[in-house]
Order: C-alpha cells, then sequence, then structure tokens
C-alpha cells in the first residue's frame, strides 16, 4: 500500500520533549523557538526526518507552526485544521490559535520584553517570513536570532534516516519539452532581469527543470536536491550521488554538472568572493542562503523562482497526459463508488477498509505510480474535519443515513488526480440534500466561470461562495489550488482563494472545491480537476473570455440533489457533465459495473 494508517502522534510525549526543548533553549540563552512545518526545501508535504512539528506538538497536518517560550507554547493552524488540531495536540501544553484571525507576531509581542531573543533555523524559514519578523518584532525591541543547530534534531532520538530512491528521468513523451530548453528559458530570464545566476530551491522546480523525479517524499515524485543556474554555461545539481543510475548520470551529463549537497556551501561562497549577482525567490528560498550570500559580498536579485509560471502553464503533451490521467483515475472512482453503493449500507465498511479498497482499484490500471496524498476517507462527524487521515485507533464505520466524504488523488507518469466526492450511505435527510446542492451549485458556478485576461484566483472564488453566503453558509478554505504534472498536488503560483493573487493563464490546471462542514455531523465537499481554456470570443461580447475544462471524469451523487434548488443552467450543466463522464468511462468499464454508472449519470430533469 502506498499510504499507512498508523497514528503519527505519540500520545503523553509532548510534555517530555516540551521540557528538554526549554532546557536547551536556557543553555542556549534563548527565550524562545520558532518550530515550522517545513523543512531546507519549503516543501509542503515532509519527508519524515523533517516532521519536527509533529515530533514535538502531535499535529500531523501539512501547514502550521509553533512557537516554545519558557513559560508558554502556542500552535498556528489555519481554518482547515481546527478540528484535527484540537484532536492532536494536549491543549493543557499549547495554545492552538486559528490564523489569520491570530497572528505569531502579536502573540510573541504581547509575551515577551524589549531585548527577548527569539531562535529560528534559517534552513526552515523563507526570506519573506523573515523581513516581516523582525520589521514586526524590531518594534518590540525583540530579537531574532539564527541558530547553526536546530535543537530538536539534538533531542530527537529516534529520528528516522533520509531515503535513498533512485532518480528516474521524465520522458520527453510527458514532458513536452526537453531539459535543455527548458534551461534555455530560464537563462533567457535571468539574462533579461539582469542576474548571473539563479539557487533554486523548490524541489518541483528542479525536477521540471531537469525532466527527472523520484520518491524522496511520499506521494511527491520529486528529489531533494538543489540546483544552480548560471545566466551562461552548465547548471549544477546538488544531489546525493548514490540516488543516480548510471543511465541517469548520462543522461544529466548531457547538459548539467553533479555535484554533492555539501559541496553547495563552498560554491554559494565563491560566490561572495566574486560579488555574484545571485537571484533569490523570497518566498520559497530558506533565509540562511541569503545570510550566506551576503555576508560573503555575494549581491541578492530577489525575485519569482523563474519555473514557477511556466511549470504552471501546461505544454500540450501535459494537458493531453492530464486528460489521459484523469480519464483513467475516473475508472477507478467509478468502479469504488460501485461498490461502495453495494457494500456500505452494511455498516460494515470502515474509513480504512474504503480507503484500501479506493487504492486497490487504482493500482489495477497498473499505471500508479503512488497516491498523490494520503486519502481524506471521512464517514460522518469526521467529514466536517477538512483534512480528516483515518487511522486504526480512530477509524469509524460507513453508516447507513450517513454522508461519506472521500477526497483521494493518483500520481501516474502522464499526470496528477485529485477528486473529492460527498456519498450518501442509504437515504439521505433533506437537510444533507439541501447542503449538498449548495455546494454543487458553488462547483458548478466556478465551472461555468467566463474571465477576461488578467483575472485572478480571488476573482473567482466569490463565484463558488455566492451560493453559500446567500443561504448565511461558508467554509473557512480556499476555492482550488494548482496541480502539477506528475508533480505536487498543490502547486503555485495561482489558486482559486481570497489571496489569490497570480493570473489565471491558459494551460494551467486548478482544483474546483468548495464545500460546507457542520461540525459534529457531516462534511460536504465537491473538486474536479479544471483546465483554464484559452481566451475565445463570446457572441454579442467585445472582449475574449477564458474558461474552466473540466478534466475530473466522476458522477456526482444523484441521491444527495435537490432539483428544485437547481437553476435551468445547472441542471443543463450537470446531465451535459454526465454524459460526459458516461461517454468516456463506460467503454472501459467491466460489464457489471456498467449499470450502475448508467444510473448514476442518468439525465435529471
Amino acid at each position: 500500500m502506498y499510504q499507512s494508517f498508523d497514528d503519527v502522534s505519540v500520545p503523553g510525549a509532548s510534555e517530555e520533549r516540551l521540557q528538554g526543548l526549554r532546557r536547551v533553549l536556557k543553555s542556549r540563552k534563548l527565550k524562545g523557538f520558532l518550530v515550522p512545518h517545513s523543512d531546507e526545501y519549503q516543501n509542503e508535504f515532509l519527508p519524515p526526518p523533517a516532521e519536527r512539528l509533529a515530533w514535538l506538538t502531535g499535529f500531523s497536518g501539512s501547514a502550521g507552526a509553533a512557537i516554545v517560550l519558557d513559560d508558554a507554547a502556542a500552535l498556528f493552524i489555519d481554518g482547515r485544521y481546527t478540528l484535527q488540531a484540537r484532536a492532536q495536540v494536549d491543549t493543557a501544553l499549547f495554545e492552538v490559535l486559528q490564523t489569520p484571525e491570530a497572528k505569531v507576531s502579536q502573540w510573541l509581542k504581547d509575551r515577551l520584553g524589549k531585548g527577548a531573543v527569539l531562535g529560528y533555523d534559517p534552513s526552515l524559514h523563507s526570506l519573506k517570513e523573515i523581513d516581516r519578523l523582525i520589521e514586526a518584532l524590531g518594534k518590540g525591541g525583540i530579537k531574532l536570532e539564527p541558530v547553526t543547530t536546530n535543537p530538536i534534531d539534538r533531542l530527537w532520538q529516534d529520528r528516522p534516516k533520509p531515503a535513498l530512491i533512485p532518480v528516474v528521468v521524465h520522458d520527453l513523451e510527458y514532458s513536452g519539452r526537453g531539459a535543455k530548453e527548458k534551461i534555455r528559458d530560464v537563462q533567457a530570464i535571468l539574462k533579461q532581469d539582469r542576474a548571473d545566476a539563479v539557487l533554486l530551491t523548490l524541489l518541483d522546480s528542479i525536477a521540471w527543470l531537469f525532466n527527472i523525479r523520484g520518491g524522496d517524499i511520499k506521494h511527491t515524485p520529486v528529489v531533494l536536491a538543489f540546483a544552480i543556474v548560471p545566466v551562461v554555461g552548465r547548471p549544477i545539481l546538488f544531489i546525493d550521488a548514490a540516488k543516480l543510475t548510471d543511465q541517469v548520470k548520462t543522461y544529466l551529463s548531457d547538459f548539467a554538472d553533479v555535484a554533492q549537497p555539501n559541496a553547495l556551501t563552498a560554491k554559494l561562497r565563491d560566490f561572495g568572493h566574486a560579488g555574484v549577482r545571485v537571484r533569490l525567490d523570497p518566498d520559497s528560498a530558506p533565509v540562511r542562503f541569503a545570510q550566506l550570500l551576503e555576508s560573503e559580498g555575494a549581491k541578492i536579485v530577489r525575485g519569482d523562482d523563474p519555473c514557477i509560471l511556466p511549470k504552471a502553464i501546461k505544454n500540450e503533451s501535459e494537458i493531453a497526459g492530464a486528460r489521459a490521467a484523469h480519464v483513467r483515475d475516473g475508472v477507478a472512482m467509478v468502479r469504488f463508488l460501485a461498490w461502495l453503493d453495494d457494500n456500505a449500507g452494511s455498516g460494515r465498511i470502515d474509513e480504512i477498509e474504503a480507503a484500501r479498497k479506493l487504492e486497490t482499484l487504482r493500482r489495477e490500471s497498473g499505471q500508479l505510480k503512488d497516491l498523490s496524498f494520503p486519502t481524506i476517507s471521512a464517514a460522518g462527524a469526521n467529514g466536517a474535519i477538512v483534512h480528516y487521515r483515518p487511522t486504526n485507533a480512530s477509524k469509524h464505520a460507513l453508516k447507513p443515513s450517513k454522508l461519506y466524504l472521500v477526497d483521494s488523488g493518483g500520481q501516474y507518469l502522464e499526470g496528477t488526480t485529485d477528486v473529492t466526492r460527498t456519498i450518501a450511505i442509504g437515504r439521505p435527510n433533506a437537510e444533507m440534500r439541501r447542503h449538498y446542492t449548495l455546494v454543487l451549485k458553488a462547483h458548478i458556478a466556478v465551472d461555468t466561470a467566463r474571465f477576461p485576461k488578467g483575472a485572478r484566483g480571488q476573482d473567482i472564488d466569490p463565484f463558488a461562495r455566492r451560493p453559500l453566503w446567500q443561504a448565511g453558509l461558508d467554509y473557512d478554505h480556499g476555492t482550488g489550488h494548482g496541480v502539477g504534472s506528475y508533480l505536487t498536488v498543490h502547486e503555485g503560483p495561482a489558486r482559486l482563494s481570497r489571496l489569490g493573487t497570480a493570473e489565471l493563464k491558459p494551460g494551467m490546471i486548478l482544483s474546483n472545491e468548495p464545500g460546507y462542514y457542520r461540525e459534529g455531523h457531516y462534511g460536504i465537499r465537491l473538486e474536479n480537476l479544471v483546465l483554464v481554456t484559452p481566451l475565445q470570443p463570446i457572441e454579442g461580447g467585445n472582449r475574449d473570455m477564458m474558461g474552466f475544462e473540466p478534466l475530473t471524469q466522476v458522477p456526482f451523487d444523484r441521491r444527495l440533489i435537490d432539483t428544485k434548488l437547481l437553476l435551468p443552467f445547472e441542471r443543463d450543466w450537470l446531465n451535459a457533465y454526465h454524459a460526459r463522464v458516461r461517454r468516456e468511462i463506460e467503454p472501459l468499464l467491466r460489464s457489471d459495473d456498467r449499470p450502475w454508472l448508467r444510473e448514476a449519470t442518468a439525465p435529471i430533469r
């Protein structure tokens, strides 16, 4: 199996670990320490040796940060993790606070006096993050001090070892563009911005640029590495040579040099001595690189990672691959939903058994490389925990008259998938049907949106929220995120969110996933991946508009739809979508699953 259902938290361990950390801080004359959910590559999903936040607090979400002072401690999380944090964290030890309402800087200023020194690991924080903290805390006389050795690493006795998974070449058939061509484009950007080199720290950027994939992080086919691309000459890939087969070494030697990771520091010092202008992305580059370069005399050129935008705009091969991956994934999902209808009503199927069945059906395609994230398999009230993950200790049964939410995805050579469906187990009540239909209306509002050049994610986000707002409802997460091409399931720069300031461009793939969560009862989320389509004229209009093409091919649960709440265009959209699903998926199903699909996609009148 690609996923484990063991509980990552160790009950009762946080108090001893917290006290141990405080003793180390006292010996170093630090008033406190920052513990972010990140690693030296600023990943969202971390390799096991980097799970410092989970080790200390028990919280296993993919975003958050803790602050430990000598007399107080807090965990900061966003709205996705409110219920999860309450369940996993000892609130007698850590105050759990939700951002953006609660702010790290204000919490610190309320508790620390002038002259207090707060430690941080400069490998785990971005340049922009530390700049903001220094500005905010400096007004209160609070100092930030980088530490050379993370104190948690000293305390973590059974810390896992890094993985040594072989690197593979991502063939041109799937990437659509060769590494040499991509490197030339990056060098052209550097020349235009008058930078001598760029230091790449984002793993998906490095994987995309060099057309390589790996397995150093679960569910994300990237390789732990850094890279330097000069404005002229050959890039250098800093990677553990033990991960490189002879075939991969030969492939890389055609356009890049390879060095061990520990050679990066010396190379950056050389840049400093030579006064090189080095481009760093302030949003993602660890601040330690900026500190090192500036201390040695280099000039920092702040700018976006030059791979982020071209990586997000999929080429024709990547788009064709995404469509193919979603058809394959749709077959597995339809088979799963048919199995669920046949078995879940018994009350004997639990969340883990359902998640395992779905993974098995994806594996039967023979093309699955991994899941794109651990399956969110949530029965009843667990569906209201946005990023719920079932464990052997917490699993619930799927019971009649309840809702079941499953959010899952696969990694295929052709592309990455991410789909959420909410399913009625037995007969749903009127309230469930009303809430489901409002979420469906929100989903349709995004899918049918048309928008001009220059539109951003924050312009589209309200489309989804309007049907819910009119009913006095809302959800505490974004409406959508970018998705990579056999890469990260959460990809920048674009997102459908109040914070989504990046322009939407044709070729981008994003999720469309509005929701509603009734704490203690159920959660509803409906997610498709969508492709941003090219500008096209609209009859009678005065400017061309972009739109969305749904990639996901999975039916919605007709039993949960209150047709009286649907407008005619919404009914037409649903019927057209279901007709497409039936047309694409039915020929690929076994004969015994076809009747279920025909019924699930029958037109709504």
